[in-house]
């Protein structure tokens, strides 16, 4: 599966970015789709993901501003970004769990806000 990530870019704080990712399988077949993040100097951290089932899991820092869906006909995952703080500035990488032994990862996509 290969997943292209899009979206990424500056914004201001308190701005607002939509982050897309197309994958060339089927993510209605993923067990989970997701979206991390990792800034220059930190570990990979979890910013939201997406089950087969519809139940969903935010990080603690971005509950309330961030909003994970997905289109299941168009092979989608996005990831609604509102009330951006420069501590969101990172990569974003999307995932996608295909099962228990086999996941994959976007190239990432670049997220800069300025303060």
């Amino acid at each position: 599966v290969q997943l292209q990530a899009s979206g990424g870019g500056l914004v201001q704080a308190g701005g607002t970015l939509k982050l897309s990712c197309l994958a060339s399988g089927s993510v209605f077949s993923a067990i989970v789709l997701g979206w991390y993040r990792q800034a220059p100097g930190n570990e990979r951290e979890l910013v939201a993901t997406i089950r087969k089932d519809g139940s969903i899991t935010y990080g603690e820092s971005v509950k309330g501003r961030f909003t994970i869906s997905k289109d299941s006909g168009k092979n989608a995952v996005y990831l609604q970004m509102n009330s951006l703080k420069p501590e969101d500035t990172a990569v974003y990488y999307c995932h996608y769990r295909k099962n228990s032994v086999s996941a994959y990862w976007g190239r990432g996509t670049q997220v800069t806000v300025s303060s």
